[in-house]
C-alpha cells in the first residue's frame, strides 16, 4: 500500500518528535503492508514555517535511518499546506512541494482549518487550478464545517478537486459524525484515495489496512485497493521513479 499524508519525518511539526520515533513508526507502516510513503509535514505560515529545504533534510535524516535498520520503506515528501492566501504566493515564487501529479496538473494536500469550510474557500481553489495546480483536500469528513453541512464540499467537487479521506475515520476511530461522512463519501464515489495521517504511535499510527476493510465492505474488494495502491501510485509515483 501507498500512504500520501502522514507525519513521521521527524521532528519539524505535530509529528514524530525525533528520529528513533519515526522509525517505530516505519516499522508498523511496513507491518501494515505499507511499502510507499509521501510524508507531508504541515506547512502552516506562524505556526509550522517548513519549506521545501527544511523538509527534505528532515527526509534525509529519516532515509539514512531507514537504511541503517534495515527498514525496507520508500520515503519521498511533499506537505500538507494550510489554507491562506499566503500559498499563492508560494505558487508563484515555486517554494512549495506537491504530492504528484493528476492530468497534468500539480497535486497539492490542501488542509483547511479543522473548524470551518472558510466562506469563498471555493475562490482559492479554483485560482489554485487556474495556475495548473489540483487541490486535494485533506480529511474533509473530520472538518466540523462539513460534518454540520456537508453540502459544504459541493463547490470543491464541482471544480473537481481530490479528497483524501482518513483511513481511521472509516474504520470509526475519529468518532460516529466523521465515520458517517466518511462512509457517505465512498458511497458515493467522491473519495480519492485513503491516508493514514499518521502523527504517533499511540493514538494516530499509520494504519491502511483496517480502513480499506472497511471501504471494502461499501465499495467492494478491487475498488478499495484502488484507494490505497492504484491511484496513489499514479499520482505520486514520479516520487520513486
Amino acid at each position: 500500500m501507498i500512504d500520501l499524508h502522514n507525519h513521521l519525518l521527524p521532528g519539524i511539526d505535530d509529528g514524530a518528535p525525533d528520529l528513533e520515533t519515526a522509525l517505530q513508526l516505519a516499522r508498523m507502516a511496513v507491518e501494515q503492508g505499507i511499502t510507499h510513503l509521501v510524508c507531508t509535514p504541515h506547512i502552516h505560515p506562524g505556526r509550522y514555517d517548513n519549506t521545501i529545504a527544511s523538509i527534505a533534510a528532515a527526509r534525509e535524516l529519516l532515509v539514512t535511518g531507514l537504511q541503517e535498520a534495515g527498514i525496507p520503506l520508500q520515503i519521498a515528501a511533499a506537505a500538507e499546506v494550510r489554507y491562506g492566501t499566503e500559498l499563492m504566493l508560494g505558487i508563484e515564487q515555486g517554494t512549495l512541494p506537491f504530492l504528484g501529479t493528476w492530468h497534468g496538473k500539480r497535486v497539492m494536500l490542501l488542509e483547511l482549518p479543522h473548524s470551518e469550510v472558510p466562506f469563498g474557500a471555493e475562490r482559492l481553489t479554483e485560482w489554485l487550478l487556474q495556475h495548473d495546480v489540483m487541490p486535494m483536500i485533506a480529511h474533509p469528513e473530520r472538518n466540523k464545517g462539513v460534518m454540520a453541512c456537508p453540502r459544504k464540499l459541493k463547490p470543491f467537487l464541482e471544480q473537481g478537486c481530490l479528497l483524501q479521506v482518513t483511513a481511521g475515520a472509516v474504520a470509526g476511530h475519529f468518532g460516529e459524525p466523521a465515520r458517517l461522512i466518511a462512509h457517505a463519501l465512498l458511497e458515493y464515489g467522491l473519495v480519492t484515495i485513503l491516508a493514514s495521517d499518521a502523527h504517533n504511535i499511540q493514538h494516530r499510527p499509520p494504519a491502511l489496512a483496517e480502513g480499506m476493510e472497511h471501504a471494502a465492505r461499501i465499495v467492494g474488494d478491487i475498488q478499495a485497493e484502488r484507494l490505497v495502491i492504484d491511484t496513489p501510485w499514479k499520482i505520486a509515483h514520479e516520487h520513486f521513479s
